[in-house]
């Protein structure tokens, strides 16, 4: 995780650390249906820490597509992270 001021966002990094990962795969527990690969990071310094993952989403079922998500948790300095939402990027072909 790159150093930010309190309160501010960091760019979105692919270097996703073993703790960020840790944090993400602990939120996500018993989650099912689609299956989340983070793919950047980025994080926000608060009571606690704010992560937003840019994932490719992909429902569990044989010909389900790629898609793309903004998974959001929140990570309180003691304690388990939370869930907070998936937010879908929906793109548009023309």
């Amino acid at each position: 995780m790159s150093a930010a001021m309190t309160g501010a966002w960091t760019v979105f990094s692919c270097d996703i650390s073993k703790d960020e990962m840790a944090v993400f795969k602990k939120a996500l527990d018993g989650l099912v249906g689609v299956d989340y690969t983070p793919v950047a990071v980025s994080s926000q310094v608060v009571s606690g820490i704010n992560y937003d993952f840019f994932c490719n989403a992909k429902e569990v079922y044989p010909t389900a597509v790629n898609e793309a998500a903004i998974v959001s948790i929140y990570a309180p300095a003691t304690g388990d992270p939370k869930l907070m939402r998936i937010k879908p990027i929906l793109h548009k072909l023309e």
